[in-house]
């Protein structure tokens, strides 16, 4: 095996596990305010004594909704074999309903617009008409999981975004989710290809075929504005969290980039999974403290489908 080979295994890697990783480093501190937060040299996912968690009785190095359904759109494709809506709704539903892909199988925590979404879905409507189309949802539930398309998938970048737009449809069905998930997508893909600015790259990509898509230009002049510099402030809101994340990215290392992520406070593990899908592409494996690898929840879960996404995946020599 060459060595573009295996850094882009040990990138592929990272990028699965920067996500769960973010998202098990944020979950202690969820809602809570800046100032309201440790400093960044205690923010680790065991507290420091004095803070109480804002989900107690989850188990540190737990990821939450964002990781559970990160894995559930990743066994997806590796079983499917293809972006399939409907059997990635079926997991989604399970994950709700029976703890699939969650720590200990124990859910503890579901954003309203994707509980509203999988009610549909139980009710027997099709799942690419479940997701809220209203211009209020638009929260970050669809992009917290995308990150695991980009890393499978071999398609053209039109087609990465095609099925990053089809999988935030099932729970969150209007444009400008759409297009933060396709930017994310390409903003992974572009990482692993080490072109010199990923994020500009992944702009211009979407910027290029927006066009194809109905309201899409609209959309990305007026709100996501995807050439703005990174400013965030950590929200749940589609747009915020991909900038916050971009934010968080100026940061030179794995560490730094999740740290900084968490500190922005409010929606912390999903603005940590988000960063952390692209610092893990962008430092591989190898660039994530092994003690945030020891301590996160049910690695072996992780070491399988990472290992079948790797099989899966073709590398240039």
């Amino acid at each position: 095996m060459s060595e573009g080979a295996r850094d882009l295994r040990d990138a592929v890697a990272g990028g699965v596990w920067g996500l769960l990783i973010g998202d098990a480093l944020g979950v202690p501190y969820e809602f809570r305010r800046p100032h309201q937060l440790p400093p960044w040299e205690q923010l680790e996912m065991r507290p420091p004594a004095g803070f109480r968690p804002t989900y107690p009785d989850a188990p540190a190095g737990a990821w939450s909704d964002d990781g559970a359904q990160a894995l559930c759109l990743l066994a997806s494709l590796l079983d499917r074999g293809h972006l399939d809506v409907e059997d990635l709704g079926a997991r989604l539903l399970r994950w709700l309903t029976d703890g699939y892909m969650a720590v200990g199988g124990i859910v503890f925590d579901v954003g309203g617009q994707t509980s509203t979404a999988l009610a549909r879905l139980r009710s027997g409507v099709p799942a690419e008409r479940c997701g809220g189309r209203d211009e209020l949802a638009n929260g970050n539930g669809s992009l917290m999981r995308v990150a695991p398309l980009a890393l499978w998938h071999r398609g053209s970048h039109a087609e990465l975004v095609r099925d990053a737009a089809r999988q935030s449809v099932v729970t969150h069905a209007h444009p400008r989710s759409q297009i933060c998930c396709a930017l994310h997508c390409l903003w992974v893909r572009f990482t692993l290809e080490r072109v010199p600015d990923p994020w500009g790259r992944a702009a211009s990509t979407v910027r290029a075929l927006a066009p194809e898509w109905p309201g899409w230009l609209v959309e990305l002049d007026e709100h996501v504005r995807p050439e703005r510099e990174p400013e965030g402030t950590g929200s749940g809101y589609v747009v915020d969290c991909l900038h916050s994340a971009r934010v968080a990215l100026v940061e030179p290392t794995f560490e730094r980039a999740l740290k900084r992520a968490v500190s922005l406070g409010h929606d912390t593990d999903t603005t940590a999974a988000v960063a952390g899908g692209v610092a893990g592409a962008r430092h591989g494996l190898s660039g994530i403290p092994a003690r945030w690898r020891e301590a996160l929840a049910e690695p072996r879960l992780v070491d399988e489908l990472v290992a079948r996404l790797l099989d899966r995946v073709s590398f240039a020599p």
